[in-house]
This record gives structure tokens, C-alpha cells and sequence, in this order.
């Protein structure tokens, strides 16, 4: 069995740095590690997060992937910090912050996250999730959406419908029996090198397990969203490119053409990268260069009548 594909979200060897142990310093209160990085903890619901703030500017909230943790941004978080006060936390069970004794849900966790982001003295972030950071933000916007300005959902779902046969079995079976097999895969290996308690591990996975077991569709909330969203996906993803295009459709894009003067265009966005995988997106230079415009609100692209200068 494939072990990269035991879990919706795994994080891959590709990029993948092991960091090193959490120095004292990343303990309550948030202390400033250097002019451009502070971490800290907060305590919601019963959950000690562990967070990073990187670089200045407006607020963005990055969410990593399952089984993985803020390091698994090795290459793209430098790029976001260079343009945004870039907060990033490791989520319920996740990295540095421990898995407690509540299950887990990307509801739960989109509700500590809207929680965190105020504490830190933000009422409106714009967020990023990769695969089940998506998840969680994606829930986030749906739970808080005062709390979010812009959303930037990376290979993430809105149901269980989008995989490909066979993986959503793979995922089913998820269980701390797996944990043996796991102890040499880059997923193991960057937990143990930051999880306040590493024997937490296999419990993490029963944990995960039983969540990916449960059915979801929140097609009827997406649909109600107001905030423009963007969706990113690689062209070798873990979805259906059919999935990804009905996910764009329910935000409201893709239903027509935009015409010739742009006038029908959706303030969503769809991207499908070429030559990319769910398992290495995240750690593409893209990834961030595909997004910022968006974040930003900006754009370069310009109508056909404003490309074409009049006769004189």
C-alpha cells in the first residue's frame, strides 16, 4: 500500500525539511525570535497552539497539511512574508502543538482559528489552506466569515466525491496500526523532530482516521459564500479535474463567459498548475506567485479595448 496516500492530507518527502526542536523561547507569551519572526502559543478550547508570525504587512493566516506542520512552507513562506505579516499555525495534534483529548474537525479547528487570528489583534485575516489547512479555512470563511477577508484554498475539497478510485478506501483504512510502518516516512520523521510527545503519534492517526471515516458535503455553504476565493490545484492532483471545475462552479465562476470587456467576471478564481502533484504544491515557488495577485486584490490582466490604443 502506498503510504503517501493513507491520508487525504500527507505531506510528502519533497521538500520536506526536518526542523529543529522547539527552544524555549517558543513558549507562552509570544516572544520575538528576530526582527522578522515572533512565535508564541494560545490556548483555545482546550487546544495549546503553537503559531509563527513571519514578515510585515496585512495579515495572512497559513494553514499546512495533514500530518504535516508550518515547516512543510520551507520554500513558500519566505515568498508570502516578503509581501505579508504571514501567521502561521500548526493546528490540533499538528507539529508543535499537542493533540489533546478533543476529536478532530475542521469545525472545531476553524472556530479556534477565527479565535486565535483575535487574540493576535486581527478581527479580518485573508487565509491560505493547503489540503486539510483547506479544510479547516474553507470551514473558517463558512463558520467566520466576518472573520475572513479572502480565501485561498489549495488542493482542498468541499466533499468526499472528488478522489479518485480507490484513494477514499486508502483513506478509510487509516489507523494507529499504521503507525510501525510510518516510522521512516518523511510524515513521521518531521513529527518527531518537533511533537511535544512523539508516543502521541499513533493515537494522532486514530485520531485522523476516524475523522476521514465521516462523509461530508458542504456544497450548500460554499454556494452562500459572499468573499471572492480562489482554488488552486496541481495538474496531477488527488481530485478529478471534473471535481475541481464543479467546486469553481458552485462559487460562482466558470457558468459563462466573462466578455470581451470582463464584465461577467467572476470575482473567484480556478488555477490548475501544470506539473504538479497534491504532494508537492505546497512547495512550489508558484504556489505563492499564483496567489498573491490574488490575496492583493490586484491583477495585471487588461481587456482586448484596453490593450488596443485608438487611431490617431
Amino acid at each position: 500500500m502506498n503510504l503517501l496516500s493513507l491520508t487525504l492530507w500527507a505531506c510528502t518527502a519533497i521538500a520536506v525539511a526536518l526542523p529543529a526542536a522547539v527552544s524555549a523561547a517558543e513558549t507562552r507569551p509570544a516572544t520575538t525570535i528576530s526582527a522578522s519572526v515572533t512565535k508564541g502559543r494560545q490556548k483555545i478550547d482546550g487546544i495549546d497552539y503553537y503559531y509563527e508570525i513571519h514578515g510585515k504587512g496585512e495579515p495572512l493566516l497559513l494553514l499546512h497539511g495533514g500530518l504535516g506542520s508550518t515547516d512543510m512552507f520551507g520554500v513558500v513562506l519566505p515568498q508570502l512574508a516578503a509581501h505579508r505579516q504571514v501567521i502561521a499555525v500548526d493546528y490540533q495534534g499538528h507539529g508543535r502543538t499537542p493533540l489533546g483529548d478533543r476529536p478532530f474537525s475542521c469545525q472545531a479547528n476553524a472556530d479556534d482559528m477565527a479565535a486565535l487570528v483575535a487574540k493576535l489583534g486581527h478581527p479580518q485575516v485573508d487565509v491560505l489552506g493547503y489540503s486539510l489547512g483547506g479544510c479547516v479555512a474553507l470551514r473558517m470563511a463558512i463558520q467566520k466569515p466576518a472573520s475572513v477577508r479572502r480565501l485561498a484554498l489549495v488542493s482542498a475539497a468541499y466533499s468526499d466525491e472528488g478522489f479518485y478510485p480507490g484513494i477514499r478506501a486508502q483513506q478509510n483504512g487509516l489507523t494507529a496500526a499504521a503507525a510501525p510502518m510510518m516510522k521512516d516516512t518523511p510524515m513521521y520523521q518531521s513529527y518527531a523532530a518537533v511533537a511535544p510527545n512523539v508516543d502521541e503519534f499513533p493515537r494522532l492517526l486514530d485520531t485522523l482516521g476516524d475523522f476521514m471515516r465521516a462523509h461530508f458535503d458542504w456544497s450548500a455553504e460554499v454556494k452562500q459564500l459572499k468573499l471572492p476565493v480562489m482554488l488552486v490545484y496541481g495538474d496531477g492532483d488527488m481530485y478529478r479535474p471534473e471535481y475541481m471545475v464543479k467546486f469553481y462552479q458552485l462559487l460562482g465562476g466558470g457558468l459563462q463567459d466573462a466578455g470581451w470587456g470582463r464584465e461577467a467576471l467572476s470575482q473567484n478564481r480556478l488555477a490548475i498548475l501544470p506539473d504538479l502533484t497534491h504532494y508537492d504544491i505546497f512547495a512550489s515557488p508558484r504556489l505563492a506567485t499564483t496567489v498573491l495577485p490574488f490575496l492583493d486584490g490586484s491583477s495585471d490582466a487588461k481587456s482586448w479595448a484596453e490593450q488596443v490604443k485608438p487611431a490617431q
